[in-house]
């Protein structure tokens, strides 16, 4: 009995001085300015700042591409894909669809160098998160102008509504 006492006694002494070490090591580093993980990023009310340089979701500018298809090609990992059509009665090509499928990319940027109109560049879109990859499937030349040009925010939303459109919103410099 004395031996389970003495268990008892040992145990409760254990945990009171774990409880003082972290008591401790908490009253030394608190700071009241230092603001919870939640307070400091509000992410899905307020969008989290980004550094100048961060590769984010692709940016593409339809307006000035002339479907030459050196991105495609240059892209290590095949993931862009460029539909275009000829222009009758002029000279050069139209885009009919430019997409690129977020579940390859590596977002490394190599296509973004190798563009002769830089049309095509990186953006500051960090989230695309959907329930499945086709979600994930982005055709730039059915997103509204905004979206795809980087002043509104490409999300998964925005994708969706563009794969009801039928066809593309504009049709680029050799319409």
């Amino acid at each position: 009995m004395i031996r389970w006492f003495s268990n008892i006694y040992r145990a409760v002494i254990t945990v009171a001085q774990a409880l003082w070490v972290s008591l401790r090591y908490w009253m030394i580093t608190y700071d009241p300015k230092r603001r919870t993980f939640t307070e400091r990023y509000e992410y899905p009310e307020l969008p989290l700042r980004m550094a100048p340089r961060y590769r984010g979701f692709h940016r593409y500018d339809l307006t000035s591409c002339i479907a030459c298809e050196r991105c495609a090609r240059d892209c290590p990992a095949g993931c862009i894909y460029i539909g275009k059509a000829k222009v009758e009665g002029k000279k050069g090509f139209r885009i009919t669809n430019f997409t690129i499928d977020y579940t390859k990319c590596l977002v490394c940027g190599i296509c973004t160098e190798s563009c002769p109109m830089d049309c095509i560049f990186m953006g500051s879109s960090y989230d695309l998160s959907c329930y499945s990859r086709d979600g994930c499937i982005v055709d730039f030349s059915r997103l509204p102008l905004e979206a795809a040009w980087g002043r509104a925010e490409l999300n998964a939303t925005v994708v969706a509504a563009s794969k009801v459109i039928e066809k593309p919103v504009h049709g680029g410099p050799n319409r």
